[in-house]
Formats: structure tokens, C-alpha cells, sequence
């Protein structure tokens, strides 16, 4: 997290399904597990969350069926009233939010995307688009002129006034995408938007979203069960079991110093030289002595196999974007990444 405020805070976040949840958790003492609130005829979609997102930020949230990812995302944007706790946008609680507060709050400051496209048959792509600002009482012009830059930004030019049974599912999906984006929203949240998408397109469709995130740059909740796709867009990840959040950080930490059992399970498969960076290796220089030109604090282990092979350095010079030097990286420590630690 940065030193500043954060876009959205999570505090102490419950949401319970079952016939008074709210007085059933003021009874509740200690930290009860998610068998023990069911067999007492509730279910804890989420349990006890806290959590900070900060501006610019993607975090992707994992996890098995069930295991509460859409709901808690639901609570963020008051979908769904919280059971307990606090959920904060910009600083307002949005729990004291009146009807209206909340109605403007997500037309002016968030974009939602959810698996099922939900686009309207019988309009065009461009009406589609624009669909948002017509709701919001904005002028034809205006609100056309804008849904064409989205067009344009999605990459659809040319198929404005197609239907949506004209288009393939990645180009219906990219509809949406422009849609939500309308509005210019702050905040984005995304519901595994590409898990209906063949894998070709799919990754054709993280292509276009890491280019637009960069352009953009908007705070992202992304929802996905694919690891792969998780580590290709995620500054943090948050991996969640039975509405508690397991482990929230980076993918590099993720994968090098899982925090339970269950993230360890959760990631054993993952081969960890492709998520890992050099950045994250890269101690303080401490008097090693550093020859050769340095690696880039971004480069994933994998991409440095070889030469962590044929090299005979103990300690590789590590440089930022910028090229100053950060750091010093262990050649055996990285090797240990590639190859695993020797037994």
C-alpha cells in the first residue's frame, strides 16, 4: 500500500445469509469457523474481511466455488448490505449511504462487468455503449460522441451499428467492456468477465485489458478462478476459503511465502520461476561485489534461466526501469527459484 488514503477500505466486513444475521453476530465470541456458523443455520458468504485498495491498484480475488470472492465484491459496491463492519469508498461510508447517495455513487465512480454480457439485443453496439449515459440524462450527441471513444478504445471501430448476434463472444464482451468504461469510472469491478471465452480469446482479451489498464489506469477489482490469468493482471491477489481471506499480496509472495496450508495447495502447481522477478530478489549490495551489466528489476527468473546457468557471479547487479541500481540478487537464491532448493 501507498501513504495514500486508499480508494476503498474493508473493515471487519461480515456478510451472513440466515434469518436474523445481525443479531447472530453480536452473539458471536471469538473467532467461530465456517462449519460451526452453519450448523447454527447460517452461512458466512463472508467472514471478517479487512482489506485496503489502493488508487491505480488491480487486485484479483481468487478462490473456489463458494468460497465468498463474488459476494465480498458485491459488498463493495452495496450490492449486498453487510451484515457487519464497514466498507469505505473515498472515505464515505457506504453503509450511512442514502438510495440516492448510492445510486450516484456507482453512475458517477464505478463500472461493473460481470460474466453474462447483458447487452441489449435489439440495440446496436453503439447504442449499447451508450446506454449508461442515456440513463444518466445526458444529451444524444454527447453521450454518442463518447460511446465511439470507448468504440475506438476497445478496439470495435468499425462495428458500431453491428448487433450483438452479429459479433463473437469476445467482441460482445468487448461491448461490455466499452460500456462500463462509458461512464469513466474510478473503480472497476469484474466478475470473471472472460470465463465464458475460449481460451484464444481470452487471452487476446488480457491483452487488450493490461493495455487499457495502463492507459486508464482505474482501481480494478477483478474476480477470476484461473491462476494464470490472476498472475498476468494482478498487482495483489487476495485468495479466499469459506468468506475468509487466506492471503493478500503480491504474486511473488504469494507463490515464495504462501501464509496457510491452503494458499500452499492452492499454488503448488504454479511454476514459480515464471512469477517471480528479480525485483523481489534484490537485497541490499552490502559490500558484494557487483561486475557485468545488471538484470531488470522486472524480469520473471524465467526469463533469466540461462543466464543463471552459465553465469558465475554469486551476486547480479539488479537496476530499475530508470537503470539505477537497486540491489544485489543471489544467483544461487534465484537458482533455487528455478530449479528448486537442492534436498
Amino acid at each position: 500500500m501507498t501513504a495514500a488514503s486508499p480508494v476503498i477500505s474493508c473493515k471487519n466486513v461480515w456478510k451472513l445469509f440466515g434469518a436474523q444475521p445481525e443479531q447472530y453476530l453480536k452473539s458471536l465470541t471469538g473467532n467461530p469457523g465456517f462449519d460451526e456458523i452453519r450448523h447454527a443455520g447460517y452461512i458466512a458468504a463472508v467472514r471478517d474481511v479487512s482489506l485496503d485498495i489502493a488508487k491505480g491498484e488491480m487486485l484479483v480475488i481468487m478462490g473456489l466455488s463458494g468460497s465468498g470472492k463474488s459476494t465480498f465484491v458485491r459488498c463493495l459496491s452495496r450490492l449486498i448490505d453487510i451484515t457487519g463492519g464497514e466498507v469505505r469508498v473515498e472515505g464515505q461510508n457506504i453503509g450511512e449511504m442514502s438510495e440516492k447517495e448510492l445510486i450516484e455513487l456507482r453512475r458517477n465512480k464505478m463500472g461493473m462487468v460481470f460474466q453474462s454480457f447483458g447487452l441489449l439485443p435489439h440495440r446496436t453496439v453503439l447504442d449499447n455503449v451508450a446506454f449508461p449515459l442515456e440513463m444518466r440524462g445526458q444529451d444524444r450527441h454527447a453521450r454518442r460522441a463518447r460511446a465511439m471513444e470507448v468504440i475506438e478504445l476497445v478496439g470495435l471501430s468499425g462495428r458500431e451499428d453491428y448487433f450483438p448476434r452479429e459479433l463473437s463472444g469476445g467482441q460482445q464482451q468487448r461491448v461490455g467492456i466499452a460500456r462500463s468504461l462509458a461512464i469513466e469510472p474510478d473503480i472497476w469491478f469484474l466478475d470473471e468477465p472472460f470465463s465464458a471465452l475460449d481460451p484464444l480469446i481470452r487471452r487476446e482479451m488480457q491483452d487488450e485489458f493490461l493495455r487499457l489498464q495502463e492507459m486508464l489506469g482505474k482501481t480494478i477489482v477483478f474476480i477470476t478462478h484461473d491462476f494464470d490469468e490472476a498472475l498476468r493482471l494482478a498487482d495483489r491477489i487476495a485468495i479466499m476459503k469459506d468468506g475468509v481471506v487466506e492471503q493478500c499480496d503480491t504474486p511473488d509472495q504469494i507463490v515464495l511465502n504462501p501464509a496457510t496450508a491452503y494458499v500452499a495447495k492452492f499454488t503448488e502447481e504454479i511454476e514459480k520461476s515464471r512469477v517471480v522477478h528479480a525485483g523481489v530478489l534484490a537485497r541490499e549490495v552490502n559490500g558484494h561485489s557487483l561486475t557485468g551489466a545488471p538484470i531488470g528489476e522486472k524480469q520473471t527468473i524465467s526469463e533469466l534461466a540461462r543466464l543463471l546457468v552459465n553465469d558465475s557471479r554469486d551476486f547480479l547487479p539488479v537496476a530499475n526501469n530508470a537503470g539505477s541500481l537497486i540491489g544485489a540478487m543471489s544467483r544461487q537464491e534465484a537458482l533455487d527459484v528455478l530449479l528448486g532448493e537442492a534436498s
